[in-house]
């Protein structure tokens, strides 16, 4: 017999805890919060997982602006592309990090320092660095870890 767990459940039925600590309003309330995004990572390639992501946030109204050093000037997600995080100008609600686990210190610091007021910072599936997460959490920032937002909004109706 095959056991198939509801989100949040273990097999037996039990609540699990996911490994960010956060629960479903948790991640319904950083969603609707968010209007800007700086997408470290973003790819031109319409086949990649930030790609698709980042058009699925446009295509719901949030600012996406893609970090990439080889992609710096050009134009993804309707927004002009920079090389870094410390290009950015306007304010972020969000950083969505589409590299390995071993840069996503790197990059939480650079976003902690470029982006004053930075909400949240979202890492993305199989991406755990608790290490990042107590550093971003020690400056203010929520922090969301293993999750897709592409697959969040829908499975939570929003």
């Amino acid at each position: 017999m095959k056991f198939i767990a509801k989100a949040g459940e273990s097999r037996y039925g039990l609540a699990m805890q996911h490994v960010d600590h956060l629960s479903d309003a948790d991640i319904i309330r950083i969603l609707q919060d968010t209007k800007v995004i700086a997408l470290v990572g973003a790819s031109p390639r319409p086949e990649r997982p930030s790609h698709q992501v980042g058009q699925f946030m446009a295509a719901r109204g949030v600012k996406v602006i893609g970090v990439n050093p080889g992609q710096a000037g050009r134009e993804l997600f309707g927004q002009t592309c920079v090389a870094r995080l410390s290009d950015i100008t306007e304010p972020v609600d969000m950083v969505d990090i589409f590299r390995r686990a071993d840069e996503i210190e790197h990059v939480v610091d650079e976003a902690l320092h470029a982006l004053k007021g930075l909400k949240y910072v979202w890492m993305q599936l199989d991406i755990v660095n608790e290490k990042a997460a107590a550093l971003a959490r020690a400056q203010g920032a929520e922090v969301v870890m293993d999750r897709c937002p592409a697959i969040e909004i829908p499975r939570l109706g929003l």
